[in-house]
C-alpha cells in the first residue's frame, strides 16, 4: 500500500511494509465553493453580527486589514482585491488603507515572497502593504493589562489607530490556541513582543486546556478575547480550505461571531474519532508553507498525541527547506539537547516572559513524553540536525518497519495532512480494520453555516 504525505510543494509517496494493518486518518471531505468570487461578495453583503462591508466603510477615513504571514496558506488572492475595492467605493482613500502582515514574532515577508503572499498585483500597487515588527516598541499602543491574568496588551498602532479594523485568516486546528484565525490574527499577530511572550510562557503552555480544537478554559483563547474587548470593534474575514487548498468556506462579520461560524463549519471535518491507540503513527507537517522550518514542524508532532500508545514511535516527514527556524529558536533547541526535556522545562517554569520561540520547544516536550519521535527531512541542513532533539531517519518506510518489529503491533496510523487533522481516541468509535480510512462521519453542512448560540462552542471559556 502506498500513502502520499503532504511534503514541501508536493507529496511524498510512502510504501507501507507488507503485513501492516494501515489506517489512514483524513479530514471529512468538505464541499468546495464553485464560484469563489460570488461567495466573497455574498459574505460582504450578508455578514455575521455586523452591517455589510460597504456600509461599514461609509464615513470612515482609514482602514487596516490584517493578513497572515507566509506560514499560512490563506487564499488572499480571492478576497483582498474585492475587499479593498469595496472600501474605496465606500469613500476610504486608497492611500489611507494599509494591509498589514501579522507576523507576530516571525520574520517579515518581502519581495517575491510578499507578492506570493498577497497574490494580487493590483493590491500591491494600490495600497500600502507593510509588515508588523513585534520588537519595535514605538510602533505599538499600550492598552493596559488584562484583568484576569495581567497580560500586557500592546498592539501595532497602525491597527489600533485605523477607523475600520479587519482581520483575515484561515480557520484550522491550532495546537495551543484551539483554532487559528479570528482573534489570533490580532494577538499574537500584531502584538508587541511583551504581549506575545507573556501568553506563551509556561503558565499558559502547560495548561491542559491549551490544546488543539479546544476553546473551553483555554487560557490563550481567553486572553485573546480580553484583548479584543480592550481594543474595541474589529471585523474579520474567515476562510476554510481543503487538502487541495480549495476554498470551502468564506464569511465576514464581527470578529468573534464570524470566527465561531467558521469553527462550527470546520470542526467536525478536522476532529476524527479513532477507536484505538497506535504504537506506530506516521504524519507530516502539512507540506508547504508550514513545513519550511523545523519550528513549524512541531505542530505535526503535537496533534496526534491522543492516539499515541505509551512508548509509541511517531514518524514525521517535513521538508524543512529553511532549516531549524529563528536564532532564538535555535538557542532554545540547543538548551533542550544540552539539558534534556526535564532540565529544559525546569528552567522555564517560573519565567513571566518566555524567551522568544522557546514555547515551540516546550510544545515538543509533550509528544516526547509519550513517544519516540523520528524525523525524515531532505531539506534540513546538516548543522541543524543535531538541534532537533529527535531521531533523524533516512527512510520513512524503514522507520515504519523498525517500529512495527520492535512493538510487535502491525497496526500503523497515517495522517497525510499532519496538524490539520486531529485524531481523538474514543472507545466507542469503531475499531479500524486493515487498510481502513477514517474521517469524521458527520454530514456535510452548507458553506454558509451560522451558529444559533455562542454557547454551542463554549467560546467564552468556563
Amino acid at each position: 500500500m502506498i500513502v502520499e504525505l503532504e511534503y514541501g510543494r508536493g507529496r511524498l509517496p510512502v510504501r507501507i511494509p507488507d503485513g501492516c494493518e494501515t489506517t489512514v486518518l483524513r479530514k471529512r471531505p468538505l464541499p468546495v465553493i464553485g464560484d469563489a468570487s460570488r461567495a466573497v461578495e455574498q459574505a460582504f453583503a450578508e455578514p455575521a453580527g455586523a452591517p455589510p462591508l460597504a456600509r461599514l466603510a461609509r464615513g470612515k477615513r482609514s482602514a487596516c486589514i490584517l493578513v497572515c504571514d507566509v506560514t499560512r496558506p490563506v487564499p488572499n488572492h480571492v478576497f483582498l482585491g474585492p475587499m479593498i475595492r469595496t472600501l474605496i467605493d465606500g469613500g476610504i482613500p486608497a492611500r489611507e488603507i494599509t494591509v498589514l502582515v501579522a507576523t507576530g514574532l516571525h520574520r517579515p515577508n518581502r519581495g517575491e515572497e510578499l507578492a506570493e503572499l498577497i497574490g494580487d498585483r493590483w493590491v500591491l500597487d494600490t495600497v500600502r502593504v507593510e509588515n508588523h515588527f513585534a520588537r519595535a516598541a514605538d510602533a505599538h499602543v499600550d492598552l493596559g493589562v488584562t484583568a484576569t491574568r495581567g497580560t500586557p496588551v500592546k498592539l501595532d498602532r497602525r491597527f489600533v489607530g485605523a477607523e475600520l479594523r479587519i482581520a483575515t485568516g484561515l480557520v484550522e486546528p491550532h495546537f495551543m490556541a484551539g483554532w487559528s484565525g479570528g482573534r489570533k490574527v490580532v494577538a499574537p499577530g500584531v502584538a508587541h513582543e511583551d504581549t506575545i511572550r507573556t501568553f506563551h510562557n509556561a503558565r499558559f503552555m502547560e495548561d491542559p486546556a491549551a490544546i488543539q480544537c479546544n476553546l473551553d478554559g483555554n487560557p490563550l483563547h481567553e486572553e485573546q478575547l480580553e484583548v479584543l474587548r480592550m481594543l474595541g470593534a474589529v471585523y474579520a474575514l474567515n476562510t476554510v480550505i481543503d487538502e487541495q487548498r480549495r476554498l470551502c468556506f468564506v464569511n465576514f462579520g464581527e470578529i468573534v461571531e464570524s470566527h465561531l461560524d467558521a469553527i462550527r463549519f470546520v470542526r467536525d471535518s478536522c476532529v476524527v474519532p479513532v477507536g484505538r491507540r497506535f504504537s506506530t503513527v506516521v504524519t507530516s507537517a502539512a507540506g508547504y508553507p508550514l513545513d519550511r522550518t523545523y519550528y513549524q514542524t512541531v505542530k505535526g508532532m503535537v496533534t496526534p498525541i491522543d492516539v499515541l500508545a505509551p512508548g509509541a514511535n511517531l514518524i514525521v516527514a517535513s521538508d524543512c527547506s529553511e532549516g531549524i527556524g529563528s536564532p532564538q529558536y535555535r538557542e532554545a533547541q540547543r538548551r533542550l539537547v544540552a539539558n534534556g526535556p526535564d532540565g529544559f522545562l525546569a528552567g522555564i517554569l517560573d519565567k513571566p516572559l518566555a524567551d522568544i520561540d522557546e514555547w515551540q520547544t516546550e510544545m515538543q516536550l509533550k509528544p516526547m513524553r509519550r513517544a519516540g519521535i523520528h524525523l525524515y527531512s531532505r531539506g534540513l541542513p546538516a548543522e541543524d540536525r543535531a538541534l532537533t532533539g529527535v531521531n533523524l531517519v533516512d527512510s520513512v518506510e524503514g522507520a515504519i518497519a523498525r517500529s512495527v518489529e520492535s512493538s510487535g503491533d502491525p497496526a500503523v496510523a497515517v495522517i497525510p495532512e499532519g496538524p490539520y487533522v486531529v485524531p481523538r481516541f474514543a472507545a466507542s468509535a469503531k475499531p479500524p480494520g486493515p487498510a481502513a480510512s477514517l474521517a469524521s462521519p458527520r454530514s456535510n453542512p452548507p458553506h454558509v453555516n451560522r451558529l444559533e448560540t455562542m454557547s454551542d462552542l463554549r467560546y467564552h471559556g468556563r
